[in-house]
């Protein structure tokens, strides 16, 4: 293996689900919905890998607080939603070098059956 080669890895924190009032209806807001968010975080992992230091690199229990801070605040829009995790999650994380979050609805009340609506944040 050549040590001047970075070591690219991806943290994927999958279907973490929390219960939170976003939506732009009042009754959403009231009564709030279940939601899931999927986060995948790509960053330089050369130094941890080689180190074995947690500090070294994106610590996952660390990336599951951002998350869980921001689902608490409300919003209209799940757009709003995953780039406030996102721009959170970089700000945290400055060797994120690719980002994706997917925050999605359970059962949104729509008026007809829909497991979920997700809307996906890629930076």
């Amino acid at each position: 293996m050549n040590p001047e080669q970075k070591t690219i890895a991806t943290i994927d924190l999958e279907n973490m689900e929390f219960y939170a009032r976003h939506g732009c209806y009042r009754l959403e807001k009231e009564v709030g919905n279940r939601f899931m968010v999927n986060v995948s975080i790509t960053y330089d992992a050369t130094v941890a890998a080689a180190t074995d230091d947690v500090a070294c690199s994106v610590n996952y229990l660390d990336a599951y607080e951002v998350v869980r801070g921001e689902m608490r605040q409300a919003s209209d829009i799940l757009e709003n939603v995953a780039k406030r995790i996102a721009d959170a999650l970089r700000a945290k994380f400055p060797a994120i070098e690719k980002l994706t979050v997917r925050v999605s609805k359970i059962a949104p009340p729509l008026g007809g059956k829909v497991e979920r609506v997700t809307v996906t944040v890629t930076l």
